[in-house]
């Protein structure tokens, strides 16, 4: 009996049923079932790799060629695995909609918003090209853009990460589809940017009854906005049901470590881990001088006939041995502080010391000498190592640049970093795209290690990686930390992480110090409500 023929109820838009997906003989989703309701949001979790965007392009009818798929996704009364690319055409963004995870590639960059928008008005049943820019400019009004008109004639780049998200959305709800698949929309947004692109999907939902297969890897966000969960490894069901049901009290063992892994639900997991070193941490902070200092720093830039304060008198101080955060939106001066301290931008006023040193003002060589003890670990591990090079030479760089002892010594300190990092010598002669993302990253920690440096800093280290692997690195850095007595100085957007990882913390807003001081006390008793708006974004599931 296909599934046609059987009795679907009527409050179901999509049933999937033995869905299977290969790549190239190569089994990657296996028998899996679940049905989105009709105005409802059904979440698929798991980590990378799971399967979770391979069951998103099923339903859309995206699946690169030399795939192959069984089993059923029947869409009111079609089936999408079977149906013809013609009639899938006719669904696809009238009445299936999608929202990819990345929103500065998915529009063209040479073009501008609008001229892209009415693409996407072709789909209504608006008569003429006056009244599908009034459409587009409606819905873009409604998704909280403001200047509708401004964004109309802006180029993607003229647009941050948060207004691209929204053009997405409001361009995929534009036609009023039945569903919409959602693969990622957040990841790569600020907390307090996610809380209002999460918001307006439920809003959207709840006002045009449209149903939402969301995409993700975090369990916090799935848990407080989905209707039901369906949790997937390997390309399997391990659990589903009703979101609140799953989170509360998973009954696999593999959704029991997922929940274990979300931030926001174990704030003092290491923090707790080892008494003898917060014991440690806590000394440092009372009786060690700082071993970085920043002190009324600024950093302003001409635009145009105006004047943009990126940094504004920031100063705060990160002893030896802990770990200091920085905070803050998108624009906040975060990224721009980071450059100033690693050497790579000059600041027009104020002081930023290592170790009592300055670290401008010195020669080529002076500064060459003190990068070597300070290093950085980029933001997404998937664009920060060369793919042309193997792990050896990626990790020996830094030893090659500074010529650092003899050519056996370095290959043995190459071995040495990697294994710190629970990577042995197999990895050696491995290329990066023949790693998966938390053992990139790993690799760029030992890259960043290999040299022995007394300072690391961390922009973003995790927010590329699902929560599992996310775990796995933060976990990795607390121990490195506490046997190598490393300060640390964490970029982050992630409150809750923060909360796991940091001793201090200095709270941006437009270039300037809102809040500073230990964690414990800025995320207990906020001063400042921008400080109180970020932790009211942090996924509160429970």
């Amino acid at each position: 009996m296909t599934v046609q023929e059987e009795r679907i109820p009527s409050d179901t838009l999509l049933t999937v049923r033995g869905l299977t997906v290969a790549y190239g003989g190569t089994e990657v989703v296996h028998g899996v079932d679940f049905t989105v309701g009709r105005g409802r949001t059904v979440a698929v979790i798991g980590e990378s790799g799971s399967g979770k965007s391979t069951i998103a392009k099923a339903v859309l009818g995206l699946l690169p060629a030399g795939s192959t798929v069984s089993g059923s996704a029947d869409f009111a009364g079609d089936d999408l695995v079977t149906l013809p690319d013609q009639r899938f055409r006719a669904l696809r963004g009238r009445r299936i909609g999608f929202i990819p995870q990345d929103p500065a590639t998915a529009l063209n960059p040479v073009r501008t918003i609008g001229s892209q928008a009415l693409e996407a008005a072709a789909l209504t049943d608006a008569p003429t090209a006056e009244a599908r820019r009034a459409a587009v400019l409606a819905v873009f009004e409604r998704v909280g853009l403001t200047g509708p008109e401004r964004v109309w004639r802006s180029y993607p780049h003229e647009l941050s990460g948060g207004m691209l998200q929204r053009v997405l959305i409001g361009l995929t709800v534009l036609p009023e589809p039945d569903l919409v698949v959602a693969d990622e929309p957040t990841s790569a947004l600020d907390v307090t940017i996610q809380k209002r692109i999460l918001d307006l999907l439920g809003q959207l939902r709840a006002e045009r009854g449209i149903s939402l297969l969301f995409i993700t890897h975090d369990l916090a966000v799935a848990a407080e906005r989905a209707d039901d969960l369906v949790v997937l490894r390997d390309g399997v069901v391990e659990e589903q049901g009703p979101a609140a049901e799953v989170f509360r009290a998973p009954k696999s063992e593999y959704a029991r470590l997922l929940r274990a892994d979300v931030p926001a639900l174990s704030p003092d997991r290491y923090r707790s881990a080892d008494a003898d070193a917060d014991a440690h941490r806590t000394s440092a902070r009372a009786d060690r001088p700082a071993h970085i200092t920043v002190s009324g720093v600024a950093r302003h830039y001409g635009q145009g006939d105006r004047t943009v304060r990126a940094v504004d008198g920031v100063s705060f101080d990160v002893p030896s041995g802990t770990t200091h955060a920085l905070v803050g939106e998108s624009g906040s001066g975060k990224t721009t502080t980071v450059r100033m301290l690693l050497g790579l931008e000059r600041p027009d006023a104020g002081v930023i010391a290592i170790d009592g040193a300055e670290v401008h003002g010195r020669s080529k060589a002076e500064l060459r000498r003190v990068r070597r003890q300070l290093q950085l670990v980029y933001q997404n591990p998937f664009t920060s190592l060369d793919p042309t090079w193997q792990v050896r030479r990626i990790v020996g760089e830094p030893l090659d640049r500074f010529r650092i002892g003899t050519r056996a010594s370095r290959a043995a300190a190459v071995r040495e970093a990697l294994a710190s990092v629970g990577l042995d010598e197999r990895f050696l002669r491995r290329r990066p795209t023949a790693l998966s993302g938390g053992q990139r990253q790993r690799v760029a920690i030992a890259r960043a290690l290999v040299l022995r440096p007394e300072v690391i800093v961390l922009d973003e280290p995790t927010s590329a990686l699902d929560v599992t692997v996310q775990a796995g690195i933060i976990g990795l850095l607390t121990r490195l930390q506490r046997e190598l007595g490393l300060t640390y100085l964490f970029v982050s957007h992630d409150l809750a992480l923060v909360r796991q990882v940091a001793d201090t913390v200095t709270v941006l807003r437009h270039g300037r110090v809102v809040e500073s001081g230990p964690v414990e006390r800025v995320f207990h008793d906020p001063q400042h409500e921008y400080t109180r708006t970020l932790l009211d974004a942090v996924p509160a599931a429970s």
